[in-house]
């Protein structure tokens, strides 16, 4: 199992959280994510390495802006 993390600016509740989730989400490979938008924290569980451009993206088109840690 591979992990990643990033920073997810703008997210303000759960409405928000869900959006990213559900972006995220739909990459191939991901099993689970976990987002936060208290901390700001987006943590994701993958069966192979993903392209964190490929996360980054996702989390563009749903509205927000991110970096990885």
């Amino acid at each position: 199992m591979h992990t990643s993390e990033f920073l997810v600016q703008g997210m303000s509740c759960g409405g928000c959280e869900a959006s990213v989730r559900k972006a995220v989400s739909q990459l191939p490979a991901v099993t689970d994510v976990q987002v936060s938008a208290q901390s700001g924290r987006l943590v994701l569980s993958a069966e192979e390495p993903i392209d964190d451009a490929a996360v980054l993206a996702a989390i563009d088109a749903a509205g927000y802006r991110a970096s990885s840690i």
